[in-house]
């Protein structure tokens, strides 16, 4: 019986598939029972930073479809020259269309310019990471926000605090950044140190999502081609290669792929591991 046009009939390729689909069942499972380490905060935040157009709002947009199950774009996403951020949002993930929201945030800023005055304001970033910086805050890129603000938060828990901070860039641009916004990154992440919270790095928009994998989808290839960019981002932000992550963001699809739901489901769960890590070296008292 001939195959119907369009459908792929090639036994490696539907296995392949099929346990892709087992392995992304086995992190949502994985990601649903995630309890923030010692009970220290009931949820993660995690800030999304980097440059216009680098892909933080649609890695937001891929995470929720994937714990939906359907194909979601709450966030509204930018070209690769201005940004459409320009609010701050803390955006919660439910489980399933109406599920209880899990115990992690993502937070989406304005993207960083290569310019003063444009883009986000760097002095706007210790009061994210602080936690005083209110959801729906409209960003002005000449002007941080200050205590006089009517909703700043004048006294965060840890709780509202950043505890993992996540680097996002297009892997396409990653050996032709230029002296500006290379200059812009040092002082974001000197600000990041100086709070001593978790940095990871998100490298989007990879060509190869389906090579980048091995076989077992529990690692990625050493052969990919993305490698050389890797090493790239691990130089600029101070970032170890352990801490760089791949993956191909949901744009203009119509269905959902089990492989690039992995790649997004292991991001994620190591961003949510950097972030224990950094509550279980805070101080005891």
């Amino acid at each position: 019986m001939p195959c119907l046009e369009g459908i792929k009939d090639d036994a490696g390729y539907i296995s392949r598939i099929t346990e892709a689909t087992q392995h992304r069942n086995s992190l949502l499972e994985d990601l649903r029972d995630y309890k923030p380490y010692a009970d220290l905060v009931s949820e993660i935040r995690i800030l999304l930073l980097g440059p216009v157009g680098s892909g933080k709002s649609s890695f937001f947009n891929s995470v929720k479809s994937i714990f939906q199950g359907r194909l979601t774009r709450q966030a509204i996403v930018g070209s690769d020259i201005t940004s459409i951020t320009e609010q701050y949002r803390i955006y919660s993930i439910k489980y399933g269309i109406d599920g209880e929201s899990l115990p992690f945030k993502l937070c989406d800023s304005m993207g960083l310019g290569e310019k003063e005055g444009v883009g986000l304001c760097v002095d706007d970033i210790p009061h994210i990471l602080k936690g005083c910086m209110p959801d729906r805050y409209q960003f002005s890129p000449h002007k941080p926000i200050t205590p006089k603000h009517p909703a700043f938060i004048t006294s965060p828990s840890l709780k509202d605090g950043i505890h993992c901070v996540a680097y996002v860039f297009d892997i396409n641009s990653m050996d032709s950044l230029s002296f500006a916004m290379r200059a812009k990154l040092i002082q974001v992440q000197k600000e990041v140190l100086n709070h001593g919270v978790a940095q990871v790095a998100l490298l989007t928009k990879v060509k190869n999502s389906n090579e980048v994998l091995e076989n077992n989808f529990s690692k990625m290839s050493k052969s990919m081609i993305s490698q050389s960019q890797i090493i790239i981002a691990s130089e600029l932000l101070g970032v170890p290669i352990s801490k760089i992550f791949v993956v191909e963001n949901y744009a203009s699809e119509r269905e959902m792929d089990p492989v690039k739901d992995i790649l997004i489901l292991s991001a994620l769960k190591q961003m949510l591991r950097a972030a224990d890590d950094f509550l279980e070296d805070l101080p005891l008292e």
